[in-house]
């Protein structure tokens, strides 16, 4: 089933995101995770794109595989273009399907130094188009609440992003925020533009100062006074921190669903005591 199909036919949609392990012996403590994650009973769970060679190779295919297989929830595989040629899009898209994955979130993805420079795709929309005219695959894409980072400014990015549905994206997941009245200001620019496809928001629970430090420089997203001293105050007490950021995470959720979003994206940074928490807290505000 494509990812658009689930918001048609419940709201607010809950989703998870894991990425494989960057090692093959750490492949087996996924397992664990997706054991728990999948109780949960989430929508759909998306996979990040493995790192280096081609998606045949990578574990991307072969963990949202077992999830749709052995755990019967809806896999999204993320795709990258950028380093890649139309001939391995569609080696990619075919390796999909043969494992029964239906959908992909579509991404430009960044130069890899390991791989030789592609001049076929430079922008997510392009592998948006191609895939869209070459295959049945469902299509999200990401969106950016406050810009994507090369953006000259906001406006110039909603304009991108309706392309991106214009050409086929059938759903959009944000980006990581912090401030609810951020995201709303973005989604009412959307409808202004007619940009009328489902959009998630993507919410990351702080666990960890540097690893969100570095989340916030590489995607432009900005930290609110009141997370700042979460993490001033909190950042040499793993756990005081751990608590503190799904607090504030929660906070942010139960917000957004009682402002009628279509959906909840949790980067749940293969934690699943994160997901775990974090649903424990909201299930009873979520209609099921």
């Amino acid at each position: 089933m494509h990812v658009a199909q689930i918001f048609k036919q419940k709201k607010p949609v809950v989703s998870f995101e894991i990425f494989p392990p960057k090692r093959d012996e750490a492949l087996k403590s996924i397992d664990g995770t997706l054991e728990v994650l999948t109780e949960l009973k989430p929508d759909f769970i998306s996979v990040t794109f493995g790192a280096g060679g081609s998606l045949t190779n990578s574990k991307t295919v072969e963990i949202a595989g077992k999830i749709k297989r052995n755990y019967g929830i809806e896999a999204v595989a993320h795709l990258t273009c950028l380093n890649y040629s139309k001939a391995e899009i569609i080696e990619m898209v075919n390796n999909l399907k043969a494992n029964d994955i239906e959908n992909i979130l579509a991404l430009r993805g960044d130069h890899n130094p390991n791989l030789e420079p592609k001049n076929d795709f430079k922008h997510a929309s392009d592998l948006i188009e191609f895939v869209k005219q070459n295959s049945d695959l469902g299509i999200s894409a990401a969106c950016y609440p406050e810009g994507h980072p090369e953006s000259a400014n906001l406006s110039e990015d909603v304009l991108n992003l309706k392309h991106k549905v214009d050409v086929g994206a059938e759903h959009l997941v944000s980006q990581l925020f912090f401030d609810n009245n951020i995201f709303y200001r973005f989604t009412e620019l959307c409808k202004v533009a007619g940009i009328n496809v489902p959009i998630e928001a993507g919410i990351m629970p702080v666990i960890n100062k540097a690893q969100i430090e570095r989340m916030v420089t590489l995607c432009g997203a900005s930290l609110p006074d009141n997370m700042k001293r979460i993490l001033d105050k909190y950042a040499d007490n793993k756990e005081a921190l751990f608590d503190a950021g799904i607090a504030y995470a929660t906070s942010q959720i139960i917000d957004l669903l009682a402002a009628g979003v279509d959906g909840i994206h949790i980067y749940t940074m293969n934690n699943p005591r994160v997901a775990m928490k974090i649903c424990e807290s909201i299930k009873n505000v979520i209609s099921r």
